[in-house]
C-alpha cells in the first residue's frame, strides 16, 4: 500500500519568513517558530480502505479602491507556476451516469500525471462523484486552516437548470469540478495535502474511516476558546473585508442582470424562430419572390444560430465564473474569520499575562508565544493565498471578458453579413 504521508518540513507560503514579519500588535520583530509540520494522529491510524489507484492503461492592498485597481486587464500577468515547472497535473473527465435500486449518480474520471516522489506511479486513474470532491475540501479546510480552499459548485442549486442528470448540467458542473482540483494541484502547500494525494490515487476511497491526520495548526484553530473577543481586525484585513463586501455586491448585480439577459434572448429566439418560418412558408407560395424570400428566410435562420451561440456562451462559460467567485468570497471570509479568532485568542491570552506579571512579575508564557507564532503564520499563508487570489481573479475575468467580446463581435458580423446579402437579393429581385 502507498504511504501518504506528508512531505516533512513544508516552508510557510507567505511570501515573507516568519520570522521577518512584524507583528500585528507591536512594532518589535522577534524570531519565532516555524511553521508545524503536518502529522499523524498519537494512534498512528491508517485507512485501510485507501489503496492505490490502478495505473492509466496503455489500450496584499492598503485601501479598497487600491484592491479593485489590481483588477486591470493587463497583458503581462504571470501565473502562478509555468507549465514548464509544474510536476503535477490533473485532469477531470468523461462524466458516466450509475443507475441502481437506491440512487442515482454521475461519477467523474480523475486523470494524474505527476513526477513527484510521494506518488508510487507516475500515472493515475480513478472515479470519483460529487460527494468525494465535497470529501476532499472538507479535508482539506480542517487540516489547512489557514489557507483559502478553492470553492466546489453548488451540490444541487444551479440557476437555470432543473435536471442535475441533463448534459447542460454534467457538464457545466465537470468544468468546475475539473477547475477546483487544478486550482488545489497548482497551489504550493495544498497539493502536497495527504487527503488529496489520497483522492487521486485511492482506488477505493473510505470517506466514513478517512485519513486521521490534522495538522498542529488546525487542531489549535478549530478549537480555540469562544471567550476570546478580537478588538478590531488589522486595517489591512479590515481592507480585504470591505473589498469582499463591495465585490459580492458587484458580482450580485452582474448574475442578475446576465440571469435577465439570458431569458430575454431565450424568449427573442422563440420568436424569431417563428419569424422565419413565416417567410420560409410565404416562399412556397409565392413563386415570384421565393428567391429574396428564402434568402430571408435564411438569414433569419442564421441570426437564431448566431444568438443560440451567444446566449451559450453567457450561460456555460460567463456565469460559472461568476458563481464561482461569489463561492470564493465565501471561503475567503470564512479564513479571514479563522485569522481574526486566532488573534483574539493571542490577544486575550497576551493580556491576562500581562496582567499576572504586573502583579507578581510571572514571566510571559510559552502558550503566549506559541499563539503569536500562530498568527502569524495565519498572516503569512493569507496573505500568499490573497495575491494568488487576486492573480487568478485577474486571468479569470479576462478570459471570460475576451471571451464575451468575441462572441458578440461574431454574432454581429454574421447578422450584419447575411442581412447585407438578403438586402442584395431582395433588391436584384
Amino acid at each position: 500500500m502507498m504511504s501518504v504521508g506528508a512531505p516533512k518540513g513544508l516552508p510557510s507560503s507567505g511570501q515573507k519568513p516568519i520570522t521577518e514579519m512584524i507583528h500585528p500588535l507591536s512594532a518589535v520583530e522577534e524570531p519565532l517558530s516555524p511553521a508545524p509540520e503536518v502529522t499523524v494522529n498519537a494512534g498512528g491510524d491508517k485507512d485501510t480502505g485507501l489503496t492505490n489507484g490502478t495505473p492509466v492503461e496503455t489500450s496584499s492592498p492598503a485601501s479598497v479602491s487600491s484592491l479593485f485597481n489590481r483588477l486591470q486587464l493587463d497583458d503581462d500577468l504571470d501565473g502562478d507556476a509555468s507549465t514548464e515547472t509544474r510536476d503535477l497535473f490533473v485532469t477531470v473527465d468523461d462524466p458516466k451516469k450509475h443507475v441502481s435500486t437506491m440512487e442515482t449518480y454521475i461519477t467523474y474520471r480523475v486523470s494524474t500525471k505527476t513526477t513527484r516522489i510521494e506518488f508510487d506511479l507516475p500515472e493515475y486513474c480513478v472515479r470519483r462523484r460529487y460527494q468525494d470532491f465535497d470529501w476532499l475540501r472538507i479535508k482539506l479546510e480542517d487540516s489547512q486552516p489557514t489557507h483559502l480552499i478553492p470553492p466546489l459548485p453548488e451540490k444541487f442549486v444551479m440557476k437555470g437548470v432543473v435536471d442535475r442528470f441533463s448534459e447542460e448540467f454534467v457538464e457545466t458542473r465537470m468544468k468546475a469540478l475539473d477547475k477546483f482540483l487544478k486550482r488545489v494541484a497548482d497551489h504550493p502547500v495544498l497539493s502536497f495535502n495527504p487527503h488529496f494525494n489520497a483522492f487521486l490515487t485511492a482506488k477505493d476511497l473510505n470517506k466514513r474511516q478517512g485519513l486521521a491526520l490534522l495538522t498542529k495548526v488546525g487542531e489549535s484553530v478549530k478549537y480555540v476558546a469562544g471567550g476570546y473577543k478580537l478588538r478590531a481586525r488589522p486595517a489591512e484585513y479590515a481592507s480585504m473585508g470591505d473589498y469582499l463586501d463591495t465585490f459580492s455586491g458587484k458580482l450580485g448585480t452582474m448574475d442578475r442582470i446576465a440571469q435577465r439577459i439570458v431569458k430575454e434572448q431565450s424568449e427573442y429566439l422563440t420568436e424569431l424562430r417563428e419569424y422565419g418560418t413565416v417567410y420560409s412558408s410565404w416562399a412556397a407560395v409565392e413563386e415570384e419572390l421565393q428567391r429574396p424570400l428564402e434568402g430571408v428566410a435564411g438569414s433569419v435562420s442564421t441570426c437564431c444560430r448566431a444568438l443560440e451561440d451567444l446566449s451559450e456562451n453567457i450561460s456555460q462559460d460567463f456565469l460559472p465564473v461568476l458563481r464561482e467567485y461569489v463561492l470564493y468570497i465565501e471561503s475567503m471570509k470564512n479564513v479571514l474569520r479563522k485569522r481574526d479568532q486566532c488573534q483574539a485568542e493571542y490577544e486575550g491570552r497576551l493580556e491576562a499575562a500581562v496582567l499576572r506579571r504586573q502583579e507578581d512579575r510571572t514571566p510571559i508564557p510559552a502558550e503566549v508565544e506559541k499563539c503569536q507564532d500562530k498568527v502569524e503564520c495565519f498572516n503569512a499563508d493569507l496573505k500568499a493565498d490573497w495575491e494568488r487570489w487576486q492573480r487568478n481573479k485577474r486571468q479569470d475575468f479576462k478570459q471570460i471578458l475576451t471571451g464575451m467580446a468575441d462572441k458578440n463581435i461574431s454574432y454581429y458580423e454574421k447578422v450584419s453579413f447575411f442581412l447585407i446579402r438578403s438586402r442584395e437579393e431582395l433588391e436584384g429581385s
